[in-house]
């Protein structure tokens, strides 16, 4: 077995929908297979994958105690469950779900790989406490059945979307289980009764890795996630930025292109965090001082994280800093930083509340045929300099800005809208709603 290690302060992004909720196997569908299918391999592979969890958590788990969970015991049941297995995927999902029921955003397991990618051509996110599709790809399935932006979500074959599962739901769709097709009860703004749409996804092969399929589809929007501006004069600069997962050097030049401006609106909506040193490297933009972002608290340590400032290259105007649901870990972490320090103003939606740091450790196992898979595991808690945590809690702007489904269908902003009004520059909803439209991978 060959172990790797990757350092991440970032929430799985899948993030992009239950395996489920706590022993609940949801339907399969088109990857799934018979019980004649199943080989003493397979049962084999799952068990050495279950065996590497156990043991990265064993020797990595920030919090030894598991928080209360009995580890052998814990382990020994979900040993019970692979016996019963009857499909691939029920193996794997039992292996994951083990993880799962830590209750920690940042560990989980990372399935051996897939020989198709899946595109649903939608996609959902939380709005406060309701979920919306956020966006259909033109020409898509899901365009054709019916499906709208601004759509309020009901059901997802079944389960209703919450804060609490909308991730699970993401990681059971995209990386566990991926379904040829998926049920939505849902919902138009000024409609008085739901509707049902049974919406197909798009099946893309790809070169054949394993017997197992292929790792992490991802979020439809890939690679396409980079960085885009808008701007006002001299007045504003609008900075859509949407990962941390970026070098210090390119932080320097984004922040620097700030410094030509009296106001700067950073947009880390949909976010889900990345590097700690670009963190650490973005906060230091925006004080002239160094200042003490949070403690990593972890097993057997306690690491400062530091904004180091960036002297006179700082940027000294006004800052606002636009989150949402989606805006996990750095994001979250930079959001709330700001507020502590008092350096701005944070507006929109409460953030995801998945803020811890982990290690992502690289296994292969197998005979003959090699799969790799990984665990990620949280090796520190993250605690702010006002001494708490906001794992589970996040950031509750200073101004609560929610767009209603009507906003989503109408292609509105109204967040955008109200960060360039404090700035001092006039801006519709509407106008504000098309600076960052939508890209779909293809």
């Amino acid at each position: 077995m060959v172990k790797r290690i990757f350092i991440a302060l970032v929430r799985p992004a899948l993030v992009a929908a239950v395996i489920a909720f706590t022993g609940l196997l949801l339907p399969v569908s088109f990857w799934s297979l018979s019980a004649q299918d199943l080989e003493d391999l397979d049962r084999d592979t799952a068990k050495a994958m279950l065996r590497a969890a156990k043991q990265d958590l064993k020797q990595n788990y920030y919090d030894p105690s598991l928080h209360g969970i009995n580890l052998e015991a814990h382990f020994k049941q979900a040993e019970a469950k692979l016996k019963q297995a009857t499909t691939q995927e029920q193996l794997v999902l039992i292996v994951a779900e083990t993880l799962l029921d830590l209750n920690d955003s940042h560990t989980f397991l990372l399935p051996p790989s897939r020989a198709a990618q899946v595109q649903y051509g939608w996609e959902m996110k939380m709005a406060g406490d309701r979920a919306f599709i956020h966006a259909v790809k033109p020409s898509s399935d899901a365009e054709v059945t019916g499906l709208r932006v601004g759509d309020e979500i009901l059901a997802v074959d079944g389960a209703r979307p919450t804060r609490a599962n909308i991730w699970k739901l993401n990681y059971r769709y995209y990386a566990l289980m991926p379904a040829s097709s998926i049920r939505l009860a849902v919902q138009s703004p000024g409609e008085n009764h739901p509707r049902e749409l049974d919406v197909h996804a798009k099946l893309l092969r790809t070169a054949k890795v394993t017997d197992w399929n292929k790792l992490f589809p991802g979020h439809e929007r890939g690679s396409l996630d980079h960085d885009r501006f808008v701007e006002f004069g001299n007045q504003l600069l609008v900075w859509q930025m949407p990962t941390f997962a970026v070098s210090e050097a390119h932080i320097d030049e984004m922040a620097g292109k700030a410094r030509n401006f009296k106001s700067l609106v950073i947009d880390l909506r949909g976010n889900g965090g990345g590097s700690g040193k670009a963190l650490e490297r973005l906060a230091g933009n925006f004080f002239d001082h160094d200042v003490k972002i949070s403690d990593e608290k972890g097993r057997k340590e306690t690491r400062q994280m530091i904004a180091r400032s960036r002297g006179s290259g700082i940027f000294k105007g006004n800052l606002f800093v636009l989150v949402d649901s989606e805006s996990a870990s750095a994001s979250e972490v930079f959001a709330r930083l700001i507020q502590i320090e008092k350096r701005g103003t944070v507006i929109g939606d409460r953030t995801a509340g998945a803020v811890r740091v982990s290690r992502h450790y690289g296994h292969l196992t197998g005979g003959g045929k090699v799969l790799y898979f990984s665990t990620s595991v949280t090796v520190a808690d993250l605690i702010m300099s006002d001494g708490q945590s906001l794992e589970n809690r996040g950031v509750v702007p200073d101004v609560l800005l929610i767009p209603a489904g009507a906003d989503l269908a109408a292609k509105r902003d109204p967040t955008l809208a109200h960060a360039a009004k404090l700035a001092g520059v006039s801006l519709d909803p509407e106008r504000a709603g098309q600076f960052f439209p939508k890209q779909w991978q293809e």
